[in-house]
């Protein structure tokens, strides 16, 4: 989708210079990429919010205030092209709670591009930042105005009056895009965009850092000089009770209003020439040289099914206690599986030298690779000594050849086994796959019932999932039991980023085994996660979950440090009065329940999943994003229509607000829908065809393996032999003539009947 998206970009720039802009010389067309450019990674991926207008027929393309009358342009653009609009105004608002931020981005943009007899639909695409959450779109426009819902369905309201469409989801895991129906948007028309997500601040060596896509292309400045461009943002920063803010870095010229303990206010407002070309970026600290936190409690919120009070409980690692991380025995479990063929497992091995070479000498590691069979670096643990990791990384490049399937229960006995035997080191897995396995949850109830039988520390599970075929949720399941952490990978090109973060995460653990002293004084609580993970000076400490009782007004909180002392803090009970913390740990509740109920295949734990989504507007597996149009200015000024984007098992259940005095019940809507915007579960059948991660959707596939499995006798067995996507690849490149024959064949096949005819050939086997 991502290439598409760019080709379609690309297209657009082309059809911009139809555009007249007068005799003003200085005025140009936006210019393509040109090779070189393209070479040194120059994108039409956005890094910024972007509207685009979608063009089908080039015809339309004209300035609409100062029309051109070019000749007339045979034929249409298909797939559609998309030309960037030009942006008159732009508002950037941030709240930033702890270690997540809240952002809403309002802009306007003119549709410059169609002529104002025309109309076109509008794609809108956000890009987001750390571990982004979409929460919502609103759109403004004359005569209608739209906003996105998340809405969970049964199963048997699903409507007859669906038509699928594709222009939405997530173009990558950071990059969000939704469609405005052409019927609204004209040629000249301002739209008014507020876009809302949720991302979390990086952590490194005490400092946070607020990274949020603010780079414009040029291309979006109007080219009118006397338009007012106005580019204003707005930061406030909240670190909690009792903590000292110190301002370390920032991209844009802030001017601070507001500064309390914990609390900080800065605004931005300048009338510009040009848009913001970098990203906005803001860094600080919190002055502490001890390990410190608090927790926060609120009660439910308003329509929330969950009637607990809610806590949330926070660890920020101090220098003092930092410095003495545990002695480590690792194991790397690697996938090299025939789909982790190319820049997965390069990018992987690269990732796996930088972790081996930061390994300390007192360090034990080996390392396993994985397919349908093992191989072992060492039958045991090796010091981590120059010597053994210069000839690690040989065996790693000699023995990390993609091919077979992905069998990963094997490698994971065989490294709990050895990492058995341990009294002063904390033992840590890290497992990197790209594919889905049958036997997923037998994996997941064994490897729960080897770590009870652990002594000492149990070996930690940090897992990574390498694209959409494999199943995140019974790796976060496997993390979760064993007191981990999982990563997503969901794009090839973060592989190596992903899993640096994660070493480094691992590297440098120096308080485990936490626990909580006096929660036995509370009814009914509940936990998340469930396995307290331990504290890493490159990652704050969160615990979230739900009680009933009188919460004690300090928490007692102990451990085991890195030099295998003893750890013990009091923390300070105190009412969230500013921070929603609801909001906050919605996202990471929401991930973990749902790991849970894919387990347990808990139906009620599923739909309390899907009021969660509801409520707090978080992508889930159990919900539909909606977008809800409203006409303005008429007599149904209050009747919504549906267009859903992601269809759940449970199917729809359509619903209409309409006016008090409205006689008549509003008529079925017109329901757009396109593939889930979630995760997924992973694909069984791509991982069984080794289909490389990025190439396709899981839906698709699994679509395209009933198509081949229907098909009988030897045909059947073709099917099965055949990489469904190529097959696409192959057909979207025919000429009209070999597409002709290559239908007439099938059919002639399907009618002949072709087991009866092949029999002799296929062994006479039955279909």
């Amino acid at each position: 989708m991502a290439a598409d998206f760019e080709a379609a970009v690309e297209d657009g720039l082309r059809l911009s210079k139809r555009i007249y802009f007068g005799k003003d010389r200085a005025v140009a067309p936006p210019k393509p990429h040109t090779a070189m450019e393209r070479a040194a990674g120059c994108s039409y991926l956005p890094n910024s919010p972007m509207l685009y207008a979608v063009i089908s027929d080039p015809a339309v393309v004209d300035n609409p205030d100062m029309p051109s009358y070019q000749p007339h342009v045979h034929g249409r653009c298909d797939p559609p092209a998309l030309i960037p609009l030009q942006l008159n105004g732009v508002l950037l608002e941030v709240d930033c709670y702890l270690h997540t931020a809240f952002v809403t981005l309002t802009g306007t943009w003119r549709v410059h591009c169609v002529m104002g007899s025309r109309s076109c639909d509008c794609r809108i695409a956000v890009p987001m930042g750390e571990q982004g959450s979409i929460l919502g779109v609103e759109v403004e426009v004359p005569r209608k105005s739209y906003g996105t819902e998340f809405i969970s369905v049964d199963n048997d309201k699903a409507s007859e009056n669906v038509r699928k469409t594709e222009d939405g989801g997530f173009l990558k895991a950071h990059i969000f895009t939704l469609t405005v129906p052409q019927a609204s948007v004209d040629g000249g028309t301002n739209i008014s965009v507020k876009m809302k997500w949720s991302q979390n601040l990086l952590y490194h060596d005490g400092q946070f850092t607020l990274r949020i896509p603010f780079s414009f292309p040029e291309y979006v400045t109007p080219a009118a000089k006397k338009i007012s461009k106005r580019e204003k943002i707005e930061l406030n920063v909240n670190t909690g009770p009792e903590t000292e803010i110190l301002c370390k870095t920032t991209s844009h010229p802030l001017k601070e209003r507001r500064r309390q303990a914990g609390k900080l206010g800065f605004l931005y407002d300048s009338e510009v020439l040009s848009w913001s070309s970098n990203d906005f970026i803001f860094s600080y600290t919190v002055s502490t040289s001890h390990t410190f936190g608090s927790v926060l409690l609120n009660p439910p919120l308003v329509g929330d099914v969950d009637r607990r009070d809610m806590f949330y409980c926070y660890l920020y690692p101090g220098k003092k206690e930092s410095g003495k991380v545990f002695r480590k025995e690792v194991v790397f479990i690697v996938d090299i599986s025939g789909s982790m063929s190319g820049q997965p497992l390069e990018d992987t091995k690269s990732a796996l030298f930088s972790g081996l070479a930061k390994l300390g000498p007192k360090d034990l590691f080996n390392v396993i690779a994985f397919n349908d069979e093992t191989c072992m670096f060492s039958s045991t643990l090796e010091p981590a000594t120059v010597e053994n990791i210069e000839n690690a990384n040989k065996w790693v490049n000699s023995n990390f050849v993609a091919s077979g399937g992905t069998n990963i229960l094997l490698p994971l006995n065989q490294a709990i086994k050895m990492l058995f035997d341990n009294s002063d080191s904390i033992p840590i897995i890290f497992l990197i796959t790209d594919g889905a396995v049958e036997d997923d949850k037998n994996i997941c109830g064994t490897v729960r019932n080897q770590l009870t039988n652990y002594k000492n520390i149990s070996p930690r599970i940090y897992t990574l999932g390498i694209g959409k075929f494999c199943n995140h949720y019974f790796l976060r399941l496997l993390a979760m039991t064993s007191h981990g952490h999982h990563d997503a990978a969901s794009d090839v090109e973060s592989i190596e980023s992903r899993l640096e973060g994660l070493f480094a995460r691992a590297s440098s653990i120096f308080l485990a085994d936490i626990a909580f002293q006096n929660f036995d004084v509370l009814d009914d609580l509940e936990v998340f996660p469930s396995q307290i993970p331990d504290l890493s000076s490159e990652s704050p400490f969160v615990v979230s979950g739900r009680y009933r009782g009188t919460f004690p007004k300090t928490l007692k909180v102990n451990g085991r440090l890195g030099d295998m002392s003893g750890f013990t803090l009091d923390l300070n009970v105190e009412e969230a009065k500013e921070i929603p913390i609801a909001k906050m740990a919605a996202k990471h509740q929401i991930e973990l329940l749902t790991a849970q109920a894919w387990f347990s295949k808990n139906q009620e734990l599923e739909k309390k999943i899907a009021k969660m989504s509801e409520l707090n507007t978080v992508v889930s597996e159990y919900t539909n994003m909606v977008l809800l149009e409203t006409q303005r200015g008429k007599a149904n000024a209050d009747t919504k229509k549906i267009i859903t984007f992601s269809q759940h098992k449970y199917g729809l259940q359509s619903s209409r607000k309409g006016d008090a005095h409205q006689k008549e019940e509003p008529k079925p809507k017109v329901i757009s829908t396109m593939h889930n915007i979630g995760l997924g579960y992973g694909s069984l059948s791509a991982t069984g065809e080794n289909i490389p991660s990025g190439y396709g959707d899981p839906d698709e596939l699994e679509g395209a393996e009933v198509f081949a499995k229907s098909g009988c006798g030897c045909c059947g067995r073709c099917w099965r032999h055949c990489c469904c996507m190529c097959c696409i690849q192959v057909c979207s490149r025919m000429n009209d003539q070999c597409g002709i024959v290559f239908t007439q064949l099938i059919s002639a096949l399907a009618c002949l009947g072709c087991y009866s005819c092949c029999s002799a050939c296929c062994g006479g086997e039955e279909g």
